[in-house]
């Protein structure tokens, strides 16, 4: 006989109460200080506002004020606000085309639910202001008060009614740092209305009303860039606009990209995902880029109702937007040296000695750079016979030459002479100077300038017109030149391969030669040749003439490394081996470039930044470090302490 188990006992289920219904909602809605305050501006800015002040205290954990200057609301208006699910901004129940920031109905209850909320408001015309007022979720009969035109809210005591989210919180720092990224997005989602942030005594944002550009340089903090760079794409229905940074400015966080989804500011995987990959060849592994975009889609093609929080998309073609977003940043980056860069910050001491510089010979005639982009290239190959001039590396040994002022050339002149000693000794009084300063004053016009000096056998001193002093790192620009001639090659299917008069024996590392083998189809298209030598060694050929018969042993031990970084890639990969090509044939680059401490004349100095202002993706090496950096005058008038 068996024993029967007691049935369970049935739990008894009940409708919740609406004070419960809306601390839940709270929960999901208002996740901390930035939330509730990302709220109570979308609907300051749905109002019709044209300047929005915000106060803060403790990081809005004891204090958020909001006031704006919009359509305002009747007592009745009042009453339904902070009721769940009442909006005004849904012209029917389909929800799809949605025009409004907000349109859940849900911001005001969920606040009203987890602190104390006051919401003052006044149309235009009234005789006098209404406030209501929510603690807890227990909701006050609307009063009539003192105000002017436009709407006030107050948050006090931000989740005073749930404790165990409100021990949850960060420090006031963190949600202030939080805050204050969702108002930039937002004051960059609306640059025709007026911002002001402020955190206890201390203003952090006080943006007049600007057109779109002005507003994108003050939300980016562009101080730091040479210049944004303007983004315009169409795809379709789909439209991509905005500012972008050069590569050469970033950050350790995706905080710096701000995005907007039909004026809505998200934080969007998709998008975010292809920011990454459209800077991934040009800016150094772990950094993020510094972007503003907006992107705009047909609305029934985006699910804005994913998250409460509205902040999470899904679009009906993810992957047209991403090849939108990518290649409409591809091309705004594929732009030449000079145009955008980015400026050093201040020095913070001094070496204890002076740097010595050389100053290479004047030369005769200007150089004529070549159609292709190659005016460096040819100008090496021009010296690449002459003494030191090859292309070894120098020797740390060899001494600097040390010139009289008068055999300067005239660009470097202009720098060293004081006022009154310029003045007197003019360039004709110095030896050459009738045919070398139109040469220098030319060359000074381009974006980069005109080259003065090589300091410390790798840095190239350049000035421009406006007087502005440019250092060059002549290896990683030489590497971003070489890498984007390989890879116009590569993608017009004729890499250029030189054959090595004698093959060259590479041992690599265990199990790297089986490997390189397996792809010997694709290194051939890219003018490596290879054969197997038994064991781990293999015999090359040929290499890219472009790298000219560099260390073709290095380069091989490299490669073999980048195709062994992805065990998913296989020869018969090819989409995936594409992907790579880009990190395959940087490294090739690397291996061709000119070195640091290589000696070069004011004509290939010269050359080099002709070819960079020319070469798409310039500013950056193939690691994604800058390959040129600016000074202004008031950029060293700083570091003197002239200010």
């Amino acid at each position: 006989m068996t024993e029967h188990s007691p049935s369970p006992e049935r739990p008894v289920i009940r409708r919740l109460s609406e004070q419960v219904v809306n601390r839940i909602a709270a929960g999901e809605v208002i996740e901390r200080p930035a939330a509730a305050l990302k709220e109570l501006v979308e609907n300051a800015l749905d109002s019709g506002a044209r300047r929005i002040s915000i106060l803060l205290e403790n990081g809005g954990i004891d204090r958020i004020e909001v006031t704006d200057d919009g359509c305002g609301m009747t007592p009745e208006d009042l009453r339904l606000a902070v009721e769940r699910h009442c909006t005004s901004k849904l012209s029917d129940e389909t929800l799809v085309r949605i025009s409004t920031l907000g349109f859940r109905g849900e911001a005001l209850p969920s606040i009203g639910a987890a602190a104390r909320l006051c919401v003052t408001s006044r149309t235009h015309g009234a005789p006098s202001a209404w406030s209501i007022r929510v603690e807890g979720g227990r909701i006050e009969e609307p009063r009539p008060c003192a105000g002017v035109a436009g709407t006030r809210v107050v948050v006090e005591d931000l989740f005073f009614a749930t404790p165990a989210r409100r021990k949850f919180l960060k420090s006031a720092r963190v949600e202030s740092g939080h805050a204050e990224n969702t108002v930039r997005r937002l004051a960059l989602s609306a640059p025709h209305v007026a911002f002001r942030l402020q955190f206890d005594q201390r203003v952090v944002l006080d943006l007049p009303a600007q057109d779109t550009a002005a507003r994108a340089a003050a939300i980016l903090d562009a101080g730091q860039a040479d210049g944004l760079i303007p983004v315009e794409g169409e795809r379709g229905d789909l439209r991509l606009s905005g500012y972008i940074c050069a590569p050469s400015v970033h950050r350790a966080t995706a905080n710096g990209q701000l995005l907007l989804v039909n004026g809505r500011p998200v934080v969007d995987p998709v998008l975010r995902t292809a920011v990454r990959v459209a800077y991934r060849n040009v800016m150094e592994h772990g950094r993020h880029a510094v972007v503003a975009l907006s992107l705009h889609i047909p609305p029934e093609q985006v699910d804005v109702n994913v998250h409460p929080a509205k902040t999470e998309l899904r679009y009906a073609d993810a992957a047209a937007v991403r090849a939108l977003v990518i290649g409409s940043l591809g091309r705004a980056l594929g732009i030449g040296a000079g145009i955008a860069g980015v400026r050093p910050g201040l020095l913070q001491s001094r070496p204890a000695g002076g740097a010595r510089i050389w100053y290479p010979p004047e030369p005769s005639s200007r150089p004529s750079p070549e159609a292709d982009g190659t005016a460096f290239s040819a100008a090496l190959s021009g010296a690449a016979g002459g003494g030191d001039m090859g292309t070894g590396d120098m020797g740390a040994g060899v001494a600097e030459r040390r010139l009289p002022l008068a055999d300067l050339p005239p660009a470097a002149r202009r720098i060293m002479e004081p006022a009154a000693h310029s003045s007197a000794h003019s360039d004709a009084e110095a030896p050459g100077g009738r045919e070398s300063a139109p040469h220098a004053g030319a060359e000074a016009d381009f974006p980069l300038g005109a080259a003065v000096a090589q300091v410390l056998g790798t840095y190239i001193l350049a000035q421009t017109s406006a007087g502005e002093l440019v250092l060059v790192d002549q290896h990683a620009a030489h590497e971003r030149l070489t890498h984007e001639r390989l890879r116009a090659q590569y993608l017009g299917g004729e890499v250029r391969a030189q054959r090595l008069l004698l093959p060259e024996v590479v041992d690599v590392p265990q199990g790297r030669a089986e490997l390189l083998l397996s792809f010997a189809d694709t290194l051939s298209t890219l003018g490596i040749e290879i054969d197997a030598f038994g064991g781990n060694a293999v015999l090359v050929r040929t290499v890219p003439a472009l790298l000219g018969g560099g260390d073709a042993a290095a380069m091989l031990r490299d490669l073999a490394e980048e195709l062994a970084e992805d065990d998913l890639v296989t020869p018969a990969q090819t989409q995936a081996i594409d992907g790579r090509l880009d990190a395959i044939i940087a490294r090739m680059a690397c291996h061709g470039s000119v070195r640091a401490g290589r000696r070069l004349t004011h004509e290939e100095m010269n050359a080099l930044l002709r070819d960079m202002e020319r070469t798409p993706r310039a500013g950056t090496c193939s690691h994604g470090r800058p390959t040129w950096l600016k000074l202004e005058k008031a950029d060293l008038e700083r570091m003197f302490g002239r200010r």
